[in-house]
This record gives C-alpha cells, sequence and structure tokens, in this order.
C-alpha cells in the first residue's frame, strides 16, 4: 500500500509541476500546447457557423471538437487531482471558467445547439496573463490595476451623472419630438440618448424639430467629452501612481557606496554588493 501511495503522490506532485509549474520548462511547455488548443477550439466553433464549410466539413469538424472537449476534461481532472486544495480551484475564476469550457458539449446531448457555447473556451486565454510572468508584465499589470481601482470612485461618480443627464434629456426629448419623430416613449428617448452620447450613432430614430436638432446637437458634442473623462480619470491616476513608484525606488541608498535606486525588498546593492538592510 505504500508504494502505491507513493507512486500516486509522486504522480501528483509531477502532474502539479506540469499544469501549474508556470516557472518550468514542463509547465511552459503544457500551458502554450494549451493556449493553442484553445485557439483551435474557437477558430472551430467559428468555421461551424459557416454554413458552407459546415456542410461540407461537419463530420470532421464535430471529431475535432469532441477531441478537444475530451482534452479539456482530462485537464480539469487532472487539476482537482494534482491539487492540495481542489475545492479552492474548483469555485475559483478558472476553475469555473475552466467547467463552463466542457460543459456545452456534454450538454449537447440533452440541448440541440449547446454546443456553440463552448466558443467560451475563450475566455481561458487569460491564463496567457500567467505565463508572461516577466516582470515589467507584472508591474504594468500593477500600475493598472491600481490606477483602476484608485479611480474607481470617480468613474462610478461618472456614470451617475451620465445616467442621470441621460433620463433628463431622454425626457426632454420626449417632450420635444414626440411619436411622430420615433420618440414613443421616454425610455425609447433615453435609448436614443445613451446612443448619441456615445458617438455610436445607429440612426434609428433621429430628431426632426429645430429645436429637437439642436438639443441633439448638444449632446454629440458633450458625447466627445463622455469618451475622454473616463480615459482621463484612470491615465491621471496611472501616472501618479508610476510617479510614487518612481520616487519609492529612489529611497533605501548603498550605505557602502551610496547608490540610489533600490527598491524596498532589496537586499544588495546591485552596483557594489554591499548588504543594504
Amino acid at each position: 500500500m505504500k508504494t502505491i501511495k507513493s507512486k500516486f503522490d509522486s504522480f501528483r506532485h509531477q502532474t502539479n509541476i506540469v499544469i501549474y509549474g508556470t516557472n518550468t520548462a514542463s509547465g511552459r511547455l503544457f500551458d502554450l500546447i494549451l493556449l493553442g488548443v484553445i485557439l483551435l477550439s474557437v477558430f472551430i466553433v467559428m468555421l461551424e457557423t459557416v454554413k458552407g464549410f459546415d456542410i461540407k466539413y461537419h463530420h470532421e469538424l464535430i471529431v475535432l471538437e469532441w477531441i478537444i472537449t475530451v482534452f479539456f476534461t482530462l485537464e480539469y481532472l487532472l487539476r482537482i487531482l494534482s491539487i492540495n486544495k481542489p475545492i479552492k480551484y474548483i469555485f475559483s475564476f478558472y476553475g469555473i471558467i475552466d467547467l463552463m469550457a466542457i460543459l456545452p458539449m456534454y450538454l449537447s446531448f440533452i440541448l440541440a445547439g449547446a454546443s456553440i457555447l463552448t466558443v467560451i473556451r475563450a475566455i481561458k486565454l487569460l491564463r496567457l496573463f500567467k505565463i508572461l510572468k516577466h516582470p515589467k508584465f507584472s508591474s504594468q499589470s500593477i500600475h493598472l490595476k491600481e490606477a483602476l481601482i484608485a479611480s474607481r470612485g470617480k468613474i462610478l461618480i461618472f456614470i451617475y451623472f451620465m445616467l442621470i443627464s441621460s433620463i433628463i434629456i431622454g425626457s426632454v426629448m420626449y417632450v420635444v419630438e414626440g411619436e411622430e419623430s420615433g420618440f414613443t416613449s421616454i425610455p425609447t428617448s433615453i435609448y436614443w440618448t445613451i446612443v448619441t452620447l456615445t458617438t455610436v450613432g445607429y440612426g434609428d430614430i433621429s430628431p426632426i424639430t429645430p429645436l429637437g436638432q439642436f438639443i441633439a446637437s448638444i449632446v454629440m458634442i458633450m458625447g466627445y467629452g463622455v469618451i475622454a473623462v473616463p480615459t482621463g480619470i484612470v491615465t491621471a491616476e496611472f501616472a501618479n501612481n508610476f510617479r510614487k513608484k518612481t520616487v519609492s525606488d529612489k529611497i533605501n541608498p548603498c550605505p557602502n557606496c551610496g547608490t540610489e535606486g533600490h527598491n524596498y525588498n532589496a537586499k544588495y546593492c546591485y552596483h557594489c554588493g554591499a548588504v543594504l538592510k
């Protein structure tokens, strides 16, 4: 029994290294193969929607889809088997995505057309961020995350303001234009306002009165500001965080040679090798 247990533990350990070891050669190779299979799966789902191609190669596409599904199923089971806390993985973001990636094909036995939902496997491409663990990519992603968190309050207030503005402008346009211009209700008028503010402009509803056209012109000009404000908020926070990081990196000078630029985690001077802490 001990021999069997040791072999099983060894298998779990090796599987964990391959599947979760993004810093190992085998782990990175597995992740790259996994990303390639995900791209292939998404490409196959796209081809299935092309009627002429699907009619000609329908059987081959289904076979490939099932092969990929079996591959993802084995991957999912091995991830559960090789980790010490499988429940934590199962209910994690990636665990739920991995499960959703394999369910559609099995559900296709019960629900016709459910296999098309396998396109959700494209979300698994987010694992690319785990592969690209280069310090440059990691630091930039951290800066962006911090900027988004720091600016979330301002963005929420901005969205709230734009929502109130859309309700007011939509109500005014409903009164000014009326049903004969396509503004059949206040919700429809609010829909037109949002479409116009975001500079999408479907053209399915348009004002015909001079006053309505004047209001629409103001809304269109406001639309440029709507696009610029959130971008400016995030950019300002990003620059602020980067400036703070740059300043913090200049502290902790070397007591031996005086070289600056060491961060808090640095233990040795990169210039002379002296101990910093």
